[in-house]
């Protein structure tokens, strides 16, 4: 009879923690504020991808290094502008030409790794021609614009918000001024008609948050002083 009562009183105390989590994950948060609004973005660059082309963040970029297979690959490059390769770890890559890229990775591998070695580095997609969706999204991708677009309407193309999505804290990044900036969007009261369904434009980077959003994302998200995140970073 004790056992049972006390296996009755563990079994409502886990579903009431787990109601508690589940609450906790379904609200607005985080440092990034909401109700504000973002300015329209600089004027895309129309020139081809070229010499001239500077890396963005969430660019896939295709490094080869040459008889060295373990090096070689595809690598995005990350919110906060870095990519991270075997030997050498993190390296900064946004606002870099793809031949300054190649440049600082063929001087890192020369000094401590390989003799002479020979790196080439192209994009494999850009985002500046595309609106990118990551985090907890069913479908992350690179998604092109076609004329005026929602923010609804690009999660949608994303497949929808993921089940460990919490779409009252989604942030599209922005590059204004030539400089980075964010702001944050409750998906829910959009639906709801209760809040306004922003634009986003080529360029923009749409980051859902929840349990599988990316590590770097979570720590821009997350860890950024609320007081300086509409300013340029």
């Amino acid at each position: 009879m004790v056992r049972t009562r006390i296996a009755r009183f563990a079994c409502g105390l886990m579903v009431m923690i787990a109601l508690a989590l589940a609450g906790c994950a379904d609200k607005r948060g985080g440092p990034i504020a909401y109700g504000t609004t973002l300015g329209v973005p600089d004027a895309p660059s129309l020139a081809p991808l070229e010499a001239t082309y500077r890396i963005a963040p969430m660019d896939t970029l295709a490094v080869r290094v040459f008889k060295m297979p373990d090096l070689s690959g595809d690598y995005e490059v990350d919110l906060t502008g870095q990519i991270s390769l075997p030997l050498i770890g993190t390296v900064m890559a946004a606002d870099l030409t793809t031949t300054q890229l190649d440049e600082a990775l063929t001087r890192k591998l020369g000094e401590k790794y390989l003799e002479h070695p020979d790196v080439s580095v192209g994009i494999k997609s850009s985002t500046r021609r595309n609106v990118t969706v990551d985090g907890s999204v069913v479908r992350a991708g690179a998604f092109p614009v076609m004329g005026p677009t929602s923010l609804l309407q690009v999660i949608a193309a994303a497949g929808g918000t993921g089940p460990d999505a919490n779409p009252r804290r989604t942030a599209i990044f922005r590059q204004i001024g030539g400089k980075r900036q964010a702001a944050a969007f409750d998906l829910t009261s959009i639906r709801r008609g209760e809040a306004p369904d922003p634009e986003v434009y080529a360029g923009d980077i749409v980051v859902v948050d929840g349990s599988s959003t990316k590590a770097a994302q979570k720590q821009i998200l997350n860890s950024l002083p609320i007081l300086s995140i509409f300013r340029p970073f």
